[in-house]
């Protein structure tokens, strides 16, 4: 065997570092092909991630979102407005109340807006008295939705903290709990507009200026209103705050724009 002795003081140095730079792209390359591209395709394009993401988007978009009905009350009148201005929404609903009234929730998803959860009872004792409770509240409504609608084994698949989960009521329990949201295939959101109409008694001009201060600079809009008539009546400034948010040249979607009927 001949042994190859590189005698010239210069060739041995280039052919270390060749050796180095070639070694490094395999290893990048295979690095970035077995793992960084494959999972950030895939997660990135995940329901749960655009839902988690969706209050930090610059396009002009505005949701919609409707929670703690359905109500005699309020519902199907918000539900006309939203058929006349050719709207789509997000009803988050309560578990009880969709076994009162599942011919509303049977309406509102009949007319293409999409059924979120909000537990069954939007009582925070019940809701947090243990892991349990709490799953059990939102696979209760979701039981609940499927009956009303007529899709057994029905998710939503979005789930709504009563008061939000930024708000410091139960904050620890909700830290703790929201965990294993994903378990059940599930995802929260917040919001990042709204116009208080729950908060306490407003003109309706004071509620349409609620909106309009919460919305201002912002891309992406999670509206927050209530189908309830409980405090304000949403539904009187309504169409009002549509055509707002249409002049400033928004654009209506609901979730399924997101996931896919």
């Amino acid at each position: 065997m001949k042994i190859v002795v590189i005698k010239n003081k210069f060739l041995l140095p280039v052919f270390i570092i060749t050796i180095c730079v070639l070694s490094f792209g395999i290893y990048h390359f295979s690095y970035l092909y077995m793992n960084v591209l494959p999972t950030s395709s895939f997660e990135e394009n995940t329901f749960q991630d655009k839902i988690t993401n969706l209050i930090y988007q610059k396009d002009k978009i505005a949701y919609l979102t409707f929670d703690d009905g359905p109500t005699l009350k309020s519902t199907a009148k918000i539900l006309d407005i939203l058929s006349e201005e050719n709207v789509k929404a997000t009803f988050f609903v309560i578990g009880k109340h969709v076994k009162e009234h599942p011919e509303l929730v049977k309406r509102a998803y009949d007319e293409g807006h999409y059924i979120a959860n909000h537990g069954y009872s939007h009582n925070n004792d019940k809701l947090y008295a243990s892991l349990d409770s709490f799953i059990n509240e939102i696979l209760s409504t979701d039981r609940e939705i499927g009956k009303a609608i007529g899709i057994e084994n029905y998710s939503s698949h979005v789930f709504r903290f009563p008061n939000g989960f930024m708000s410091p009521i139960y904050k620890s329990k909700k830290q703790e709990y929201v965990k294993h949201l994903s378990d059940i295939g599930y995802t929260y959101i917040d919001w990042n507009v709204l116009n208080k109409d729950s908060e306490k008694k407003y003109s309706h001009t004071e509620l349409l200026n609620n909106l309009k201060t919460s919305s201002r600079n912002k891309g992406t809009l999670v509206i927050l209103m209530h189908d309830t008539s409980d405090v304000n009546e949403t539904h009187l400034v309504l169409k009002d705050s549509i055509l707002y948010l249409k002049e400033q040249g928004y654009i209506f979607q609901n979730f399924y724009d997101l996931k896919g009927k």
